[in-house]
């Protein structure tokens, strides 16, 4: 199956961590379900997909699984997502609320997955603007975040960015553990192989946009994961499943978290 692997080179030591799109033949690889859930403080962004780990070989179509039981709750209310197309359940009217647990219950041929999240405070950003900074001997324009870190608590962030209308095929994720409470200048470096066509090169009169997600840290910890072979270690030899916050012998996700936008055309 697709995955996405984080790339922790040059990116990840001025701060934020890259990730590229490559395909991963998971340990395990038993056709196990695959689960990404989330839910936002937006309506309309609500959606679990289901789907199944493929092996190697296979292509990367989305194997979509029907006729699931797909539900999410809060302090007792129960919210039944429809299936809308093969594998993709929404529930268009339902959004969250930051500091409150939620919790996700998906049923398949009789099997149980279940997992919970806590909706992360919402921190704002200040600014989004475009720098230029001598890369490897050339002036490239660099996408540059700006935002206050609140100081009483630990934050986690993840960040997409869309060139020219385009979703750039890599996540950006980031914690405070090294600037809790600071003024930070996120830089979403686009580096590596992935654009040696130049397809994410920024240009004056291009439009950006930058979604920023605040992650708990469950979440948080399913995408690093991905760039150490799930194990933590950055000299893993053979690749693993990320590690999940869904209970039983499933793969994936769920994420509660709060999303801002920001677009701007490029001086």
């Amino acid at each position: 199956m697709r995955y996405t692997y984080i790339l922790l080179g040059a990116a990840l030591l001025l701060g934020t961590a890259c990730e590229k799109e490559i395909d991963l033949n998971l340990n395990g690889n038993d056709n196990k379900l695959v689960i990404e859930g989330v839910l936002t403080d937006i309506k309309g962004d609500c959606s679990v997909k289901l789907s199944r780990t493929k092996d190697f070989a296979d292509d990367n179509t989305f194997a979509g699984v029907s006729g699931a039981k797909v539900q999410i709750f809060f302090n007792g209310d129960t919210t039944l997502l429809a299936e809308t197309t093969t594998g993709v359940y929404t529930a268009p009217e339902l959004s969250g609320v930051s500091g409150n647990t939620y919790g996700l219950l998906v049923t398949v041929d009789g099997e149980q997955y279940s997992s919970t999240c806590r909706m992360p405070s919402k921190v704002l950003m200040d600014s989004l603007s475009i720098v230029e900074e001598d890369l490897f001997g050339d002036i490239t324009k660099v996408t540059n975040v700006s935002f206050k870190d609140p100081g009483s608590e630990t934050n986690f962030y993840r960040f997409q960015q869309y060139i020219r209308g385009n979703k750039v095929k890599r996540y950006y994720v980031r914690n405070d553990d090294l600037t809790n409470g600071n003024d930070i200048n996120a830089r979403l470096y686009i580096l590596g192989e992935d654009d040696d066509d130049h397809e994410y090169d920024i240009n004056s009169g291009d439009e950006v946009t930058v979604e920023m997600l605040n992650i708990d840290a469950s979440v948080y910890k399913y995408f690093y994961s991905l760039s150490n072979s799930a194990t933590g270690e950055n000299d893993s030899a053979t690749p693993a499943n990320p590690v999940s916050n869904i209970s039983g012998n499933a793969i994936g996700y769920f994420s509660a978290h709060t999303v801002e936008k920001k677009t701007i055309v490029v001086p």
